[in-house]
């Protein structure tokens, strides 16, 4: 399994508005693709020097080729709304990551 991991900071002045898109939008948009099979949204809890709120959104998927596909198929025209509604009052950057093996404690 692949994750996707975008971490986004997201300026005061543009958060509610940001987080309305990505909530019922964005991710959605990016699901829609086929590629993924789901997403998880956090929020950050340490505050940043720069300011602003910090959000990381996690796309699953079974497999390194689907992100491929959707790097060279769908992140330009996605990313790109982005940038045209919110400009330069967020800043992203991106991580892939593997699951290697996956722990659940007891439950009682």
């Amino acid at each position: 399994m692949i994750i996707y991991n975008v971490t986004i900071n997201v300026d005061e002045s543009i958060h509610s508005a940001w987080l309305k898109w990505m909530q019922n939008k964005h991710i959605n948009d990016v699901l829609a693709t086929g590629l993924f099979t789901n997403a998880k949204m956090v929020k950050v809890l340490v505050e940043e020097e720069m300011g602003g709120t910090t959000y990381a959104v996690q796309y699953f998927t079974d497999s390194r080729a689907k992100l491929e596909d959707y790097y060279k198929n769908h992140a330009p025209r996605l990313r790109q709304e982005g940038l045209q509604l919110f400009a330069d009052k967020m800043v992203a950057f991106r991580t892939e990551l593997e699951i290697m093996e996956e722990f659940y404690g007891e439950t009682n």
